[in-house]
């Protein structure tokens, strides 16, 4: 497969160059059979910034079409997200104010009528964009069947919808753990499973989900098991919070390749990523880097 050759060494931190080939090396020996990815949604496969302003996230994109619930569901927002990110909140109390924030916002979608179809025009209004290279490394990955595990605390239907709208297809290899929704005649009535938030999206959340399912087609078809994805224990974890390394949490992995997308306050905030992540990507890079990794793990050649 063809890849473009973009040079993004300038936007590249490794921490510990010996450590990632050692990865790489195991990684790849132990074959595409044993690889997982699992990938955060906004702002990791999605744009940081688009022509110069703030992408929105896939919960942030929706509207009711319903001005009095969109206004509750902002105040909710501006009260709730500066304690998400409070560092003198217990990580207990701060879990349970997310559950009440979540809990509250799903309630809303519910009694303001939400349906179907606003969320086909809130995609289609919205200002989101996948990263450059990202249809292509999701296209590698099917070719060889790994699967890629898309974890958000936002909204499974609205990321479903993006997929559809912005590339266009389905991907067999594509499970997506996130909060589902039951519809009944085109309105919300419910959702599904245990509610995920921003502090508990891991691995064990799959056991609340359903596979990526096209809404015009039903089931895609199974994509993996969960428990041959416990088989797989190979991982290429995608994420821009050091929150998200949680995200293989349940999985006993054995080995871990680890990428943080860096997309703003880099001054700030690259000491702990460079720390965290075995690679980190600057000011909103592209996915060439990792697509380029990919090919790495998945090389038949041997050392």
């Amino acid at each position: 497969m063809e890849m473009e050759d973009h040079n993004l060494s300038k936007f590249t931190v490794i921490n510990d160059p010996q450590s990632l080939n050692d990865k790489i090396s195991a990684i790849r020996n132990a074959g595409p059979s044993k690889l997982q990815v699992i990938a955060d949604f906004d702002a990791t496969l999605t744009r940081y910034w688009i022509d110069g302003s703030r992408g929105q996230s896939s919960h942030g994109l929706l509207q009711q079409g319903n001005r009095e619930y969109d206004a509750k569901k902002q105040a909710l927002f501006e009260y709730y997200h500066p304690l998400e990110f409070s560092p003198t909140i217990p990580l207990e109390e701060k879990t349970k104010l997310m559950e009440e924030w979540w809990g509250k916002t799903h309630g809303l979608l519910i009694q303001g009528g939400l349906t179907y179809n606003a969320i086909k025009n809130s995609v289609a209004n919205a200002n989101i964009a996948f990263r450059d290279g990202v249809v292509e490394l999701f296209e590698f990955l099917e070719e060889r069947d790994i699967p890629v595990l898309i974890f958000s605390a936002g909204l499974a239907d609205i990321i479903e919808e993006v997929l559809r709208q912005k590339v266009h297809r389905s991907y067999k290899n594509i499970k997506i753990v996130s909060n589902q929704m039951v519809f009944d005649s085109g309105c919300l009535v419910s959702f599904k499973g245990k509610l995920i938030h921003s502090l508990n999206k891991n691995e064990h959340a799959l056991d609340m989900t359903a596979s990526h399912h096209d809404q015009t087609g039903g089931i895609d078809g199974p994509v993996t098991d969960n428990a041959s994805m416990k088989q797989r224990t190979n991982v290429l974890l995608l994420g821009d919070h050091i929150g998200d390394l949680g995200m293989s949490d349940g999985l006993n992995y054995e080995n871990r390749i680890s990428v943080g997308f860096l997309n703003d306050n880099i001054e700030k905030n690259l000491e702990s990523y460079r720390n965290a992540f075995d690679i980190v990507y600057l000011n909103d890079t592209p996915m060439w880097g990792v697509m380029k990794l990919a090919a790495q793990l998945c090389s038949m050649e041997v050392d």
